[in-house]
């Protein structure tokens, strides 16, 4: 079984345990089988929405939703698009054989996603269990095809919303973001993606600067001026969401598509999910390695000045493309 990194804050404000949600995109797998892993693995009943999508209910720790990432598909807006062409399919065979074409044919670029409830940090290694029968079933990740941008993505619970450690933290992974990239081989695919683009380039350096001492509500209103969008490769609107509402449904950002978490959304790592060396402690281990930095002040500090002084990732490797034109070995 994998052995998972403790996070430096093990408990939230309240004395209860940390909790994380873990959600995963594949492809090779539908949505009934993506539910029997779980079964298999936690025990519940499935029970399907549509052949897009459905609940695995009363599992032993708790409910996961298996869904097509395709909203027109999940949500049924397709229904709509061929009323307008005079096309009304009601209930019944008809519709359930169309959907079930839609989605096989859907599921070759369009991932299933696996959407675990929040749960304890240290049972980490049941959710892993159950990416184990994924593996084993034949689901398919990012390094599969050019066209899978798959990605997963951790929401961990906060520890408490003190503006300082949550500073600590966005500073920490600015901090970290370019070796997270290069140490993960973040896939081509989806660094064309919008979720894994890095934040504005004047915002990391704004929030690095050693004279930064904002208060909670200027931290919100800073991260909504300079990046109002939740495609970030470390999302804080759910976060913020939470914490000030009103300050976040006045931004303009996208409203219908961020649900307020007490929540960090750390969207970064690719889903490997058809490696069979790779678990999920893997890109866990990155995250922690976020918050060990944001809880160790004086290193953070320090490593903050350097980062407002030296190139970035693509800067780095542009060098090392000049190196090699030069012979100076291959780029890597």
């Amino acid at each position: 079984m994998a052995q998972f990194a403790d996070l430096p804050w093990t408990t939230t404000a309240e004395g209860a345990p940390r909790r994380v949600g873990v959600e995963l995109e594949m492809a090779g797998l539908d949505a009934e089988r993506i539910a029997e892993a779980v079964i298999e693995e936690l025990g519940g009943e499935f029970q399907a929405d549509s052949a897009f999508s459905g609940h695995v209910r009363g599992t032993t720790l708790g409910d996961f939703r298996v869904e097509l990432d395709a909203r027109v598909l999940t949500d049924r807006g397709y229904l709509d698009s061929l009323r307008r062409l005079g096309i009304d399919i009601e209930p019944g065979q008809t519709r359930d054989n169309l959907e079930s074409l839609l989605s096989t044919v859907a599921g070759w670029v369009v991932p299933h996603e696996l959407v675990c409830p929040p749960t304890p940090v240290d049972a980490l290694p049941r959710i892993d269990a159950v990416r184990r029968r994924l593996h084993l079933a034949g689901a398919k990740g990012t390094q599969s095809s050019a066209l899978y941008a798959f990605g997963l993505q951790f929401n961990i619970e906060v520890p408490g919303f003190e503006v300082d450690p949550l500073l600590a933290v966005l500073r920490a992974f600015f901090v970290e973001y370019d070796h997270i990239l290069e140490r993960e081989s973040i896939d081509l695919a989806r660094k064309l993606t919008p979720f894994v683009q890095p934040f504005p380039r004047d915002y990391v350096e704004y929030v690095l600067r050693p004279d930064y001492e904002p208060d909670l509500d200027t931290l919100i209103d800073d991260y909504l001026r300079f990046t109002p969008t939740r495609n970030r490769p470390l999302d804080a609107l759910p976060l913020f969401a939470h914490i000030a509402p009103e300050r976040v449904d006045a931004a303009p950002v996208e409203h219908e598509l961020v649900k307020a978490r007490p929540a960090w959304h750390y969207r970064l790592p690719n889903c490997r999910i058809d490696d069979p060396d790779w678990n999920l402690s893997e890109p866990w281990a990155e995250w922690v390695r976020v918050e060990r930095l944001a809880a160790s002040p004086e290193r953070l500090s320090r490593r903050a000045r350097r980062r407002l002084e030296e190139p970035g990732a693509v800067a780095r490797w542009l060098g090392r493309v000049r190196d090699w034109l030069t012979g100076g070995g291959e780029p890597s």
